[in-house]
């Protein structure tokens, strides 16, 4: 099953969810700021992906400029600001089995699906 971590008020993340209904295939919508990834599944996600925690996270973010930057962090305690603050997550995350991309550009998405 396809998956996409959404954030509705995000353009690209809405752009991303469009190419999948475009493709015509089954998929499942994750509202990522309301149900929050845990650490394990959000660590496994970036495994798919086969990027460093840190080319996950929105560095514009406030949340991020305020709290983190500037800071050495381990992989491990990227993902934990993720968690603790899921805005930082870069979207839209689209899945397909073990396949993973990041919907930026969205034709990205269609490399998986």
């Amino acid at each position: 099953m396809i998956k996409i971590y959404h954030n509705p008020r995000c353009r690209k993340s809405r752009e991303g969810l469009d190419v999948l209904e475009k493709s015509g295939k089954d998929f499942e919508v994750v509202l990522y700021l309301e149900n929050v990834p845990i650490h394990d599944e959000l660590k496994t996600i970036i495994k798919q992906l086969g990027i460093p925690a840190m080319e996950l996270v929105r560095k514009n973010e406030a949340i991020w400029k305020e709290k983190y930057k500037g800071k050495t962090l381990s992989e491990n305690e990227i993902i934990d600001a993720m968690v603790e603050n899921p805005k930082l997550i870069e979207r839209p995350i689209v899945i397909n089995g073990n396949d993973a991309v990041i919907g930026r550009p969205s034709e990205e998405i269609n490399k998986i699906v």
